[in-house]
């Protein structure tokens, strides 16, 4: 065990020898992946927030024993240890200096639920989607759900607190936990809940001598996040220990395992949307609905609302959600809501699927919102401070003029029946004046929120962002408390150092600091981004809708993803590398980084991340970009000949009708070796067998079906693989076209070939093939 008086010494870990010798310790300490190379540790230089921190290497433990090696190796060594999940928080909590625990990969099971008593066992890593999936057929779910439910864990969420649209219902995370396992820093297994349970020493002594503190000094709203939750340690709420725990933000110790509390899940809801005029007069009317009990009253405005949404007229909606055992009974609450709302417009809503679409709109609020009507980037930083839903109107109209008099721009959104709001903000990051502007705007709006009788933090926790701003809330003989609590759990600040006690300033650490000063050379024209390669990279904010892997309704993004399950093959991993990049501090190579391309080679180019993501991360264009610097002046792979030009081979065999020739030498094992070798294709690939007759060649010779003539023209565009590989594809097409009245044609020509690179500003196209 270390002296109590060790602290992490950071610069002893410049070195690269340091580094080795860390690196070597944890594998042979660990069964769990340990690395250290540039890849791994650029995925995890940042989160969803305006922040950036290169850890030294990256940790995924397979069990509490890997957790409790690694915390014993980096105790040894004074290097600080951060928990992480699915680096969804927007304060930049899930980033550090030190070694990252990486809890994804191994500790992310389901390892007991009881229907019965309507609680579950989970493993830190888990994915909320993966409970609420286990719990549905018992008619039971986790209450707390933030929108980034699809890939954000329970670990993450434990740590920051985390809420969603349904805490007017079920409350926050730590309404809805019955104890949790952790280790502290020094390796101690505490299992905490009510009573006591699971106390470090000297936690009783300290919360029973400052009683009066903890009964006075916060307060009382249905989001306040913000610090720690001392409050919770009081005898009239149970001495709850995991209480107190949760939103501690991977300070005071590393969830190992946690039992949750379950609810009972409405068979029916239905989904009121009330239109208003503005919304000020939404956020007025919020907090009276709350009598009705309903499940969820989220609010957002007209900026964040794409045309044609079928929302009811208005400039800004409450999605007012209400449950029942049926629909019938679901719709009469709804409309009991939407007669006692004072509303412009108004619509119900039953049916599940329009449902959803609906609340797509505003689950992806969090990454629209970065981006302001006109193009111009916004960003975190005030996410979701929270007030007393009663004071939420007031508050929002103070809000707007303290951004009308920064000259700032941001469109509040979020948890309305909370008084928690979301909101992106157009700051400038990127230059010292505008810096400047962000610190005076974030010492003003604290002190709105506390006028106000609010938390900094409604949902996302302190992290950096607003941790240094909490002795404006809390004042300084609390915040003096929370050091005093943080010292007993981890006395050597070895876990997540920087949060909530002795923050590191909240403009610095700053991401995009380290980006060139001037843009960077490219080919295509970028227009949504001004040209500039350094704004399209900057799109991906992090919040990771890439990382989903069960989509609903049309979702593709990101298949090589969902296939590896890599953080370095979805769309943000190779955002992020490509920000490292441009930084050159991890990946110094530039266009000649080793690791970029091989992230980038898994990349389909099927333009998924254009739609799916909420940004419009286009990460076919960079991988193109990419390429193209990578191997100018330089010899390409054979597979970039054979396969790139792929569409020009099969025209050529067409055209001298040799399939059956090239099928038939294919069929021989030796001749199609030789074939993959010298196409650079894998070996464990089979030839595909080449159609004896086009597709088009077979079109130009069928005879219209009689409905031809009849119905609205519909033109296929056949592409390479049904054209030449799999005809039966375009045929079948056809027949069903037909079959449903259509007059089908094809292109009278083929499409022109055009250079991807010219600076025509168009982006890239699709892929050839």
């Amino acid at each position: 065990m270390t002296d109590s008086s060790a602290r992490p010494v950071l610069s002893d870990f410049s070195a690269v020898s340091a580094l080795s010798v860390l690196e070597a310790e944890l594998r042979a300490c660990l069964r769990g992946e340990v690395r250290f190379d540039a890849t791994a540790r650029a995925l995890m230089t940042m989160d969803a927030s305006n922040y950036r921190r290169v850890p030294a290497g990256v940790v995924a433990p397979r069990d509490a024993e890997d957790v409790a090696a690694a915390l014993e190796v980096c105790r040894t060594h004074g290097v600080p240890v951060v928990a992480r999940g699915g680096g969804t928080s927007i304060a930049g909590q899930a980033t550090g200096t030190g070694v990252v625990l990486d809890f994804t990969r191994h500790m992310n099971r389901l390892v007991e639920l009881d229907p019965g008593t309507r609680t579950a066992v989970v493993q830190p890593g888990l994915v909320l989607d993966g409970l609420q999936r286990a719990a549905a057929p018992h008619g039971l779910r986790f209450g707390p759900d933030p929108s980034t439910h699809s890939r954000c864990t329970l670990g993450g969420m434990i740590g920051n607190n985390s809420c969603g649209s349904h805490s007017v219902a079920w409350g926050t995370t730590a309404d809805n936990i019955v104890e949790l396992e952790v280790l502290t820093a020094r390796g101690r297994r505490l299992r905490l809940g009510p009573g006591w349970a699971g106390a470090p020493e000297g936690l009783r002594e300290l919360a029973e001598g400052e009683l009066a503190r903890l009964r006075t000094a916060f307060p009382d709203l249905p989001r306040r996040i913000s610090g720690y939750a001392l409050d919770a340690l009081l005898p009239e709420k149970g001495a709850d220990v995991a209480r107190s725990f949760c939103g501690s933000e991977g300070t005071l110790g590393i969830l190992t395992e946690a039992v949750v509390r379950l609810v009972e899940a409405p068979p029916a809801r239905a989904l009121a949307v009330l239109g208003y005029g503005d919304e000020s007069a939404a956020a007025e009317a919020a907090a009276g609905l709350l009598p009705h009990r309903p499940l969820t009253v989220e609010g957002m405005a007209a900026d964040l609302v794409p045309p044609g949404a079928g929302l009811p007229r208005g400039g800004a909606w409450l999605f007012v959600e209400t449950g029942g055992k049926s629909e019938a009974e679901a719709r009469a609450r709804a409309e009991e809501i939407v007669r006692a709302a004072d509303v412009v417009d108004a619509l119900v809503v039953t049916e599940p699927a329009a449902q959803r679409t609906l609340w797509r709109i505003r689950e992806d609020a969090s990454g629209t919102a970065t981006r302001m009507p006109d193009g111009s980037e916004a960003w975190p930083g005030w996410e979701d401070c929270a007030v007393p839903p009663a004071r939420l109107g007031a508050y929002l109209r103070d809000f707007r003029a303290l951004l009308s008099s920064h000259a700032l721009r941001g469109t509040p959104y979020g948890h309305f029946g909370d008084g928690c709001i979301h909101v992106r903000i157009d700051f400038d990051l990127l230059t010292e004046p505008g810096i400047g502007r962000f610190r005076r705007f974030s010492e003003e709006l604290a002190d709105l929120v506390v006028a106000h009788g609010g938390s900094l933090s409604g949902e996302h926790g302190d992290g950096q962002a607003r941790a240094e701003l909490l002795p404006r809330m809390y004042g300084a003989e609390t915040v003096r408390l929370f050091e005093r609590a943080k010292a007993l759990w981890d006395p050597d600040d070895l876990l997540n150092p920087g949060m909530l006690v002795r923050p590191a300033p909240l403009d610095s650490n700053l991401r995009f600091s380290v980006l060139p000063a001037e843009p960077v050379d490219v080919a295509f024209g970028y227009p949504a981004d001004g040209g500039d390669f350094r704004a399209a990279v900057r799109r991906c904010v992090g919040v990771a809708k890439c990382r989903t892997t069960t989509g609903a309704g049309p979702a593709v993004m990101c298949p090589s993803f969902r296939a590896t399950g890599e953080e370095e093959h979805s769309t943000r991993g190779r955002a992020r590398l490509l920000h490292e990049m441009l930084a050159g501090e991890l990946i110094t190579d530039g266009w000649r980084s080793t690791e970029v391309r091989d992230a980038l080679d898994l990349c389909l180019a099927c333009k998924g991340c254009r739609t799916d993501c909420p940004v419009g991360v286009d990460m076919a264009t960079y991988k193109a970009e990419f390429l193209h610097h990578h191997y100018r002046d330089r010899r390409r792979p054979a597979a970039h000949h054979s396969m790139g030009r792929l569409p020009e081979w099969l025209r050529l065999i067409a055209r001298t009708r040799t399939a059956p020739l090239l099928n038939a030498l294919a069929a021989v094992p030796p001749l199609a070796a030789a074939a993959r070798h010298l196409a650079g294709i894998a070996p464990e690939r089979r030839l595909p067998r080449l159609a004896p007759r086009t597709f088009t060649g077979w079109w130009r010779r069928r005879k219209p079906a009689p409905s031809q003539g009849a119905g609205d023209l519909v033109v296929l565009w056949p592409d390479t693989f049904t054209e030449h590989l799999s005809p039966s594809v375009g045929r079948a097409a056809v027949r069903v076209l037909e079959a449903a009245g259509l007059r089908v044609t094809l292109p009278p020509t083929r499409l022109p070939r055009r250079s991807p690179l010219a600076r025509s500003g168009a982006e890239s196209p699709a892929p050839a093939l």
